[in-house]
């Protein structure tokens, strides 16, 4: 992709998930993840109906008239992005791609970060860390975010979310927001989502597309793993066949609700064919 070309798509994603930050997510992405606290702010004359508790005797005794303290939520937080980019990522039947759909979404949340004053980061991975962008405030950053959404060609095409958490609770000290945005097409990742999901305010988005939850009756089809490469002809006739595919995908979807609700942590499905819009205010609102 030339500069050009790549400017130009970066400018459209801005566009449309800005839009839908400003006048939608930005409210609901305020009141669903609170500051870290209250801190104090100004005092002022006391007025009718302030709790008494919140009086300032200091400046009241030197004033000889009651003052009270204000206080102020601390609003300033970190969002941290986490996006596979595997190559199961590259699959989409319908309109769009898994890829495209989680760059839609990282970019309208990294944009509700910036309206909020709060700090974004991302990390891309497969089965390693492909790609980590330290949190940064600022157009300019998440500008930055959106290019290597769109940009980055990863050196794996396999997946490891449990080194994804692992990199994440090593960097990120502090709680953070954390959105993982995956297939979630994966194994061996519970003990580390439970770490992290204590340490951090974590929700699993899950991207997919409606092709993926089963194979359709098509004879002796010649079938690639986009994760390892690996060709392999399959017989979609075999019931037995399109039944064990069917269960194995149905064990990973289940896996990943399973665990990320033991561990604390929210999930979120995301159709390829439906709007992401609807989920995410969903969800917001559920959990504001």
């Amino acid at each position: 992709m030339d500069t050009k070309e790549l400017l130009k798509k970066v400018r459209k994603i801005e566009i449309k998930t800005r839009r839908l930050s400003d006048h939608i997510f930005g409210g609901e992405y305020h009141s669903t993840f609170k500051g870290r606290g209250m801190t104090f702010s100004e005092v002022r004359q006391y007025q009718f109906g302030d709790d008494v508790r919140s009086i300032d005797w200091n400046v009241t005794a030197r004033y000889n008239e009651p003052f009270v303290k204000v206080f102020e939520e601390e609003r300033e937080l970190t969002m941290m992005l986490l996006v596979d980019v595997s190559g199961s990522e590259h699959f989409g039947t319908i309109n769009s791609f898994k890829k495209e759909i989680i760059t839609e979404i990282s970019a309208t949340l990294a944009f509700s970060a910036l309206q909020n004053n709060d700090k974004a980061g991302l990390v891309l991975f497969s089965d390693e860390v492909e790609l980590f962008i330290p949190p940064k405030k600022g157009k300019s950053h998440v500008l930055r975010i959106i290019r290597e959404l769109l940009e980055f060609t990863p050196s794996s095409k396999k997946t490891d979310i449990g080194k994804a958490l692992k990199f994440l609770s090593n960097v990120i000290k502090k709680r953070a927001i954390v959105f993982v945005l995956s297939d979630f097409v994966a194994e061996d990742y519970e003990r580390t989502l439970k770490i992290t999901g204590n340490k951090h305010d974590l929700t699993g988005i899950r991207v997919y597309d409606r092709r993926e939850e089963s194979i359709p009756n098509l004879g002796m089809v010649q079938m690639l793993d986009s994760e390892t490469g690996r060709l392999q002809l399959v017989n979609t006739q075999s019931k037995k066949v399109r039944q064990s595919y069917e269960t194995f995908y149905r064990e990973r979807v289940d896996f990943f609700k399973d665990i990320f609700a033991k561990s604390g942590c929210g999930t979120l499905d995301c159709r390829v064919d439906e709007s992401y819009v609807k989920k995410l205010l969903g969800y917001f609102k559920r959990r504001g």
